[in-house]
């Protein structure tokens, strides 16, 4: 899993659960004839799948219902080309209100605070497409945003915020800085807190993209080719304060994966997360993983090591370590596979640890 991922909406199947409950989305959309086709579609990700279609009747109104998402998703109403977009959280019942001939401009949702959000949103981005506004005014409408998702960063309203596109544009982009530490907030809160729901290993996807481009451009050109290079020596101690060095770790042919990390970073959570699957995996066929904390002070460190199985040692020098010299870390997370006794790859995208791993086994 990559550091830094670019922000594309990858399609990831989201199925409802058979609960036999369901939702309802009905309404009224004035100036609609027998001839117009509504479609209710589900979000996947940014990707769109149909649930039903309706004719509404006569008067415009229509009622459709479906089987309730096991997790709250979002949801939209389409007509043609334009769409409202509103979430669905179990037994909701959503009302919308529009014209034919403004349909995704001139329209009222109501039902659920989330739905009201979720307009009130949409509506204002309005106000800045087609380039409305100026710069000015598109980042003071961000920062708003920005304090209302971190008040509940793993909410679907929070989720649905940070996918906003303007123009054709993320809303949140993961290549500026102040962008990635909102979509951060809400990646790791859905990690912790919705381990299971679909849309957490997406978020953690954008998350760790947008790190890894964001670094991708800031890294020197004369990177060492960690193909070639040999091992270093590491000594650090443990949080029980016994020494590790690394070359002891990687004796007896043994693969190792040495690991430059910050327990305060945003990414540290979900890449603690993807490095325990995959020392869950291997462990048995002989994998170590030595990790290397560079955070400015040991207290983050300390509350995480406790609870890791593999080897984690602490460097008191932060980023300023001689071993980040050595290695070339221009950011972490920065990993190297070592086997036998030296180094044969270095990985700096998480989504390729794994294979690479599996490959020298």
């Amino acid at each position: 899993m990559k550091r830094y991922y670019y922000l594309a909406l990858a399609a990831v199947a989201m199925l409802c659960s058979c609960t036999g409950n369901q939702f309802k989305v009905d309404g009224k959309v004035e100036g609609a004839t027998d001839s117009v086709k509504l479609v209710l579609e589900s979000s996947s990700n940014g990707m769109w799948f149909v649930v039903d279609s309706i004719t509404p009747g006569n008067d415009g109104s229509f009622s459709v219902s479906a089987e309730a998402p096991e997790y709250p998703n979002i949801y939209r109403l389409r007509l043609g080309g334009q769409s409202i977009c509103f979430p669905i959280d179990s037994l909701d019942h959503i009302t919308i209100n529009t014209k034919a001939d403004a349909f995704a401009t001139q329209y009222t949702l109501s039902g659920s605070q989330h739905a009201e959000q979720v307009m009130k949103i949409d509506k204002e981005a309005l106000q800045f497409s087609g380039g409305k506004a100026s710069a000015e005014q598109l980042k003071a409408f961000k920062d708003k945003l920005a304090k209302e998702i971190i008040v509940d960063p793993a909410g679907i309203v929070a989720y649905y915020a940070i996918n906003k596109y303007v123009d054709q544009k993320p809303l949140f982009d993961p290549m500026d800085d102040s962008d990635l530490r909102i979509i951060g907030a809400v990646a790791n809160s859905f990690n912790s807190f919705r381990p299971n729901d679909p849309r957490t290993s997406y978020l953690v996807s954008v998350l760790l993209a947008g790190q890894q481009r964001r670094r991708a451009a800031a890294e020197p050109t004369d990177t060492i080719n960690a193909s070639m290079a040999s091992l270093i020596d590491i000594d650090l101690d443990d949080y029980n304060g016994k020494v590790h060095k690394l070359s002891e770790v990687a004796a007896n042919n043994r693969l190792v994966v040495l690991n430059f990390t910050m327990y305060q970073g945003d990414f540290s959570p979900v890449y603690n997360k993807l490095l325990n699957d995959i020392y869950t995996s291997y462990k048995n066929q002989g994998l170590e993983i030595y990790q290397i904390s560079l955070d400015p002070d040991n207290v983050a460190w300390l509350q995480a090591a406790r609870n890791l199985p593999w080897i984690t040692v602490y460097d008191p020098n932060g980023q300023n370590s001689m071993f980040v010299g050595y290695y070339q870390v221009a950011g972490v997370p920065t990993s190297f596979i070592i086997k036998n006794g030296e180094i044969v790859e270095r990985v700096e995208d998480g989504n390729k640890l794994k294979a690479a791993i599996t490959k020298h086994l």
